[in-house]
């Protein structure tokens, strides 16, 4: 109860007085304040986590949309059969980066442990490791390609600087051999399309050599009749201005040549005889044979002719010493054969056995004595790659690139006056000066 009946009494005035006992005699004021400040102090943090836990919302969202966005260029980049440059993988590298301290900075704020931070902590972890992986990888070795690249452009640099400071080659008289062998060849210059026309691709040109008058100027050109095979025609130019301006000294007709392996040497025409194993010797000056001798065991019938180049079983070469005659054997099993001649008897003085297969080359020529030896290396470069110095018996490999016209190259002649190679490509006359090394 509540209440209870209490006796009173009455005063002067006649008015009730009583009186009524409380357990406790004080009401806790100062308590009730303090739970008051309390509570006011819990809403302010509750507000304020509250403001905290929607911003951490709103951050996660962002987080995970971009940690979706670079899922996806991932997985891009692992399907697609093309590599990325190295920038592209910094840029991701970044990125991640930036992702992996923000979450970081996040787990440290919030109070004991989130599910979708750390949710989040860990794909991007995930991420790191594949994109470390496919720079590993890169499927198309893009980066190693362009490491390489850049290491080319610094060489070539090098080598360009090294260029324009450009030195005068030494000069070796013409007519001597007190180099040590070719160095280079210079681009070539082409003089004209041979006299007969664009269809005759096979024949051969140069410049007579006369070691009793060095200085005088004779040409000749005699491109093979269309078939590839016929030595029929060919000119005299008196100089090289007569040559380009279609000026012949005269025009004369053998019966017949075999092959595009002619050479002038001292007034005279040297050629391989038709379907022989005959070598001939003709005179210029009176348009007539001066003799005929069979070449010991040479193979002929198109069966040893260098690759590319039909029926030159039989290549005549001039060099400071003389007449050459480069050729194959049953005995060489098709590899090359150097004979020295006797060029007024067109008796064989020596000859060199070499290990070179000859279809294996595309030509050859004679230079002081050395056997220099092409192959094609494309459509419009070939290389003088194989030596053999008939003074030692030695074989050597070099690299000396020559740049041509059109595909192939049908003779070349080597003249010791003015140390140029006479190049028949294709139908078409080229030049080349030559540099040696000293």
């Amino acid at each position: 109860q509540l209440f209870a009946n209490v006796s009173g009494s009455a005063d002067d005035k006649g008015t009730c007085q009583c009186s009524v006992y409380l357990p406790d005699t004080t009401f806790p004021v100062q308590k009730a304040e303090q739970l008051e400040i309390i509570a006011a102090t819990l809403s302010e943090k509750f507000e304020r986590e509250l403001s905290q836990v929607r911003e951490y919302s709103k951050m996660i969202e962002l987080y995970q949309q971009q940690i979706l966005n670079l899922t996806i260029r991932v997985e891009h980049m692992e399907k697609s059969s093309v590599s990325y440059a190295q920038l592209d993988f910094q840029l991701l590298k970044v990125e991640i980066s930036d992702l992996e301290r923000l979450v970081t900075q996040l787990k440290s704020s919030l109070v004991g442990s989130n599910v979708i931070v750390e949710q989040i902590y860990l794909e991007i972890t995930n991420l790191t490791i594949l994109v470390n992986e496919l720079e590993s990888l890169d499927k198309n070795n893009v980066l190693a390609i362009r490491r390489q690249i850049v290491s080319l452009q610094n060489r070539l640099k090098e080598c360009e600087e090294g260029t324009n400071k450009t030195t005068v080659p030494p000069y070796f008289p013409p007519g001597s051999c007190i180099h040590r062998g070719l160095l280079n060849v210079s681009q070539p210059y082409i003089v004209k399309l041979n006299w007969r026309g664009f269809s005759y691709k096979y024949g051969s040109w140069g410049r007579d050599y006369s070691p009793s008058n060095p200085e005088k100027e004779v040409y000749w050109v005699a491109p093979l009749n269309t078939d590839g095979r016929y030595l029929q025609y060919y000119r005299i130019y008196s100089s090289f201005d007569n040559l380009l301006l279609f000026k012949p000294m005269y025009e004369s007709s053998i019966t017949y040549g075999e092959g595009s392996g002619a050479a002038l040497y001292n007034n005279y025409l040297y050629y391989h005889a038709y379907s022989s194993r005959y070598m001939v010797k003709h005179d210029l000056k009176r348009n007539t044979m001066v003799l005929k001798k069979e070449l010991p065991d040479a193979v002929t019938g198109n069966r040893f002719s260098y690759a590319g180049v039909s029926w030159q079983d039989i290549d005549f070469a001039v060099d400071e010493s003389g007449l050459w005659v480069i050729y194959s054997t049953e005995n060489s099993m098709g590899n090359i054969v150097i004979s020295k001649l006797n060029e007024t008897t067109l008796d064989v003085l020596n000859t060199w056995q070499t290990r070179q297969y000859k279809p294996s080359v595309s030509n050859a020529f004679m230079l002081c004595g050395v056997l220099y030896a092409t192959r094609p290396m494309s459509t419009r470069k070939e290389e003088i790659f194989y030596t053999y110095d008939t003074s030692t018996g030695r074989e050597g490999r070099i690299s000396v690139i020559m740049d041509k016209k059109l595909d192939t190259i049908q003779s070349i002649d080597y003249n010791p006056t003015d140390q140029k190679l006479y190049v028949y490509n294709d139908g078409y006359l080229l030049r080349y000066d030559m540099t040696f090394q000293p």
